[in-house]
């Protein structure tokens, strides 16, 4: 399996697709008055749209357990962020040279949710598969920003990674930051062309909570067809929580 999908409630289609249309270079694979689907070279998003009117369990805080950002590779960091910047567009993180040697910068979609643009290629503080970050660099620089990783914080790391490698998710390499006074790590799962960006302090942390008609992130949409739901899960229906409240969907809702 693999990430096939990103959904996002919005509050206006046309508003937040003309967004990542301006901003990343989406292109557009089908819109109506309700939904609009966004091609982001190795996934899609699907912007869905709800009333606004339930809000947003999501903090912007790392020690809030769950979703935490949409990444995406670019080849040029600064030159993407001075379009979002000059325009006004709410700003989380300017641009900066962060552990792993990529350049990064955070910033804020129409309705709150987290995105991230990453310059260059992560070098790991430590492998565990070469290979697969073999075949993450072999993927090469994008002509336009392209979807990466899904980044959440989790309670324990293990049991993360037993969760997801049924689904096909392989830990690859992990990133230290050792300034950081939290106890901050951050280990990467990977599927195909996509990444799981796993958090983990050794602070406490503060449980998620999904509300589906709340505007920002909603799901993630894994490949599959009729491996889902995995063996054992217990579910029926195609929609799977992670232990630490991430949703997964098997089909476009």
């Amino acid at each position: 399996m693999s990430i096939e999908s990103i959904t996002i409630n919005v509050r206006d289609v046309e508003v937040s697709r003309s967004f990542y249309q301006k901003y990343l270079l989406a292109k557009v694979l089908e819109e109506d008055g309700e939904h609009a689907l966004l091609d982001l070279v190795t996934a899609t998003i699907r912007l869905q749209v709800v009333d606004g009117s339930a809000p947003s369990p999501w903090l912007a805080d790392d020690l809030h357990r769950g979703f935490r950002h949409i990444g995406f590779k670019v080849a040029d960091t600064d030159e993407l962020f001075a379009r979002v910047e000059s325009d006004g567009v709410p700003i989380h993180l300017a641009p900066l040279d962060a552990e792993g040697g990529v350049r990064i910068a955070f910033f804020y979609d129409p309705d709150g949710t987290l995105l991230e643009f990453v310059q260059g290629d992560l070098q790991y503080h430590h492998v565990a598969d070469q290979e697969l970050v073999d075949a993450e660099y072999a993927l090469g620089v994008p002509d336009r920003p392209r979807f990466d990783h899904v980044a959440e914080t989790v309670e324990d790391f293990e049991a993360t990674q037993a969760f997801y490698a049924p689904l096909g998710f392989t830990h690859h390499g992990s990133i230290e930051q050792a300034a950081d006074p939290r106890g901050f790590r951050i280990r990467f799962l990977k599927a195909e062309d996509s990444v799981l960006e796993i958090f983990t302090y050794e602070s406490e942390k503060t449980p998620t909570t999904h509300v589906p008609e709340a505007p920002g992130f909603d799901s993630v949409v894994l490949s599959g067809g009729e491996q889902w739901p995995p063996a054992g899960s217990g579910v029926e229906a195609g929609v799977v929580v992670d232990p630490d409240g991430l949703v997964l969907r098997n089909e476009l809702a």
